[in-house]
């Protein structure tokens, strides 16, 4: 019989120990996860965050789901150490698991700023259903609020600011928002959505300190410019530690993220990794690439388990990502890598509506979508057939993509 052991329960871990389940019916199941709740939506969360969803649509899994399946669910439970020459995870009450196969998938945790006061009652960093719930009493008890951090996850605490009534101020260091992938024109819809939000954006800033109050709560945030900011409530989204400390010794190759291949194998036999936390071999771009999004790192948990319960490796991992923002009147999705490419090609519509393509060698590796999504489908299926449509970029931006117009690929 078979032992696998799970390290994480988010969408990844969980994918994996449902299709390990179906595909080896037999075999011992173990989840570890240091949280004390099994898995949730980490999407709604934010939702949660901002007044929108009570807590229950959030929960996915109760603990009886893992009961149902014959898996061992291990919460509030923090791993040490895995001895790879031994097969054995080591956690912090002195329990000793042993695997056949194990799989890591732990992401990361939120990186907390470099700076004086950054510790303070009331600033807060957006990752766990605990932090959800402690954003949402301290913003409902906020008047005055700053978000530091200028990508998805930090849009979306200025989203809380925005439905809590509170009178937030974003402060970027940067002239724009997210601007490894998008230009001014496509951020300054952003810009706009924020301000009728409520929320400021405040450019070629950041944060050099906070001051707290005599309770050592946070009251203001002070910029490198000297300019400050009064403060009930902060957000902090500036990335995340990925959480690897109890592989140290182990001899998984690592950077920045653990480094696996188009199986989700590490470079060590029998271990595995899916989800935030891999660094993967990515089929379509031909090079190594990250990706945070929760379909990615489903279908990650669901291609490591299938290869795990594999005799050999079986299935490659290619998938195009998707991430979308919908706290404005207008929709947003980014798709694939739209932060890579050595060129692009971008056009803008109305006052809500943009496309920005990236391309790579001539294929499309990512985009941008601002105001009209439509387009989606067919770029990712360009991506798939990785086709080199760069040289046709016109066609691409037409108000209403039609693929038909494209020139035949040539044959080589």
């Amino acid at each position: 019989m078979t032992e696998y052991v799970i390290i994480g329960d988010g969408i990844s871990g969980s994918s994996a120990a449902e299709t390990l389940r179906e595909e080896d019916p037999d075999s011992e199941i173990t989840v570890i996860t240091d949280e004390g709740e099994p898995l949730y939506n980490r999407i709604l969360i934010k939702e949660h965050a901002k007044g929108k969803l009570p807590e229950a649509p959030i929960s996915i899994h109760e603990e009886d789901w893992y009961e149902e399946r014959d898996i061992e669910l291990s919460l509030d439970t923090h791993v040490t150490s895995v001895d790879t020459d031994a097969h054995v995870v080591h956690t912090h009450s002195g329990e000793e698991i042993s695997y056949d196969k194990l799989l890591v998938a732990t992401g990361g945790t939120p990186t907390q700023l470099p700076v004086d006061g950054s510790d303070a009652d009331g600033i807060h960093h957006f990752w766990t259903f605990q932090d959800a719930r402690a954003i949402k009493e301290s913003a409902e008890a906020a008047d005055t609020g700053v978000v530091v951090g200028a990508g998805l996850l930090g849009i979306d605490f200025a989203a809380v600011c925005g439905s809590q009534g509170v009178e937030g101020k974003y402060l970027m260091r940067g002239d724009r928002w997210w601007r490894y992938a998008l230009t001014a024109d496509g951020a300054d819809i952003i810009h706009d959505g924020l301000r009728e939000k409520g929320v400021e954006p405040v450019f070629d800033s950041g944060v050099d300190h906070f001051e707290t109050d005599e309770d050592g709560h946070v009251n203001a945030a002070v910029d490198p410019n000297g300019e400050r900011y009064e403060c009930d409530f902060a957000g902090v989204a500036i990335g995340l530690t990925f959480n690897t400390e109890f592989l140290r010794g182990s001899g998984i190759e690592q950077d920045n993220g653990i480094v696996v291949d188009e199986y989700m194998q590490t470079n060590v036999d029998d271990i595995y990794a899916a989800g935030d936390i891999t660094q993967f071999y990515d089929v379509l771009l031909g090079e190594q690439a990250q990706n945070g999004s929760w379909g990615s790192a489903k279908e990650q948990g669901r291609i490591a388990a299938v290869n795990m319960a594999a005799d050999d490796e079986a299935e490659e991992f290619e998938w195009v990502s998707s991430y979308s923002i919908t706290h404005f009147d207008f929709p947003f999705l980014s798709f694939g890598h739209p932060t890579l490419g050595d060129e692009h090609a971008e056009r803008r519509y109305s006052d809500t509506e943009w496309r920005r393509i990236a391309f790579k060698d001539g294929k499309i590796v990512g985009g941008v979508l601002i105001g009209d999504l439509s387009p989606q489908s067919k770029f990712k299926q360009l991506m798939r057939e990785q086709r080199e449509v760069a040289d046709q970029a016109e066609v691409l931006l037409e108000q209403s993509v039609d693929l038909d117009n494209l020139a035949p690929t040539q044959e080589k």
